[in-house]
């Protein structure tokens, strides 16, 4: 939780236009701290009030220039408390980079498989099987292909993954794969750890898999009586062989 957060509006004196106009900023400062935005607008240094950090006087073109600032202000307020309801800590340039848009980096979702792919082949033999790294190589595999099929693309960005992306994959399996209902539920539930890992690192707002149910199916065996286990031998015989009378 940050100590303290203050805002000012300031003009720079050192980048006045050739019409003398100075272009305005606002400073965030959180636990001493400073990064520096500009406002987009201009103003006359004399017609700037320093103290109170707005324009001097009550013109119409003062009143709306101070509006503006003062809803500027507003909405860094507003994105410093969203922040704080889904972050801890929150730095000036991480609340600069959210009013600026230039937070939202594009994560895709190949590349972020193969991580996790690669660090359970590193794990492999202390605590992994070597048949687990098999089966999530498998997963990226049948995962590429779905994108191709869906997508005609061989990568997306995790973002653009939703609800119907799910219900498509599963379709795909059961369909195109050919897979059984359990072998296409274990490649869904792979999948599923590929997801939860952009859940918890903050990459996905949303859990695509909610309202998503499949379940694995008992698989029923038949037994084998020791009749069925000689198949190669009629009842009388039997009973001779295992010292019936």
């Amino acid at each position: 939780m940050n100590k303290t957060f203050n805002l000012l509006f300031f003009i720079k004196k050192n980048k006045i236009r050739t019409n003398g106009t100075a272009p305005i900023y606002l400073r965030i400062t959180i636990d001493g701290k400073a990064a520096d935005i500009a406002a987009k607008r201009y103003i006359d240094p004399k017609k700037w009030d320093v103290k109170a950090h707005k324009a001097l006087g009550n013109t119409q073109e003062a009143k709306t220039l101070n509006l503006y600032l003062k809803t500027l202000e507003q909405q860094v307020y507003d994105s410093h408390y969203l922040m704080l309801k889904e972050e801890d800590f929150v730095t000036s340039e991480s609340l600069k980079s959210k009013l600026l848009g230039t937070d939202i980096s594009t994560r895709m979702l190949i590349p972020i498989f193969q991580d996790h792919n690669d660090k359970v082949e590193a794990l492999v033999g202390q605590d992994f099987a070597p048949g687990t790294l098999e089966r999530y190589k498998t997963s990226l595999k049948h995962t590429q292909e779905f994108l191709i099929w869906k997508y005609k693309t061989s990568d997306i960005d995790i973002t653009k993954i939703d609800h119907s992306f799910i219900m498509d994959y599963d379709f795909w399996l059961r369909s195109v794969r050919k897979c059984a209902n359990n072998t296409a539920v274990k490649y869904i539930k792979n999948f599923k750890k590929i997801i939860r890992l952009c859940i918890v690192n903050r990459w996905l707002s949303k859990d695509p898999f909610l309202g998503y149910k499949a379940k694995l199916r008992v698989v029923e065996r038949p037994y084998l009586t020791k009749e069925a286990s000689l198949p190669f031998f009629k009842p009388p015989y039997i009973a001779i062989l295992i010292g019936y009378p």
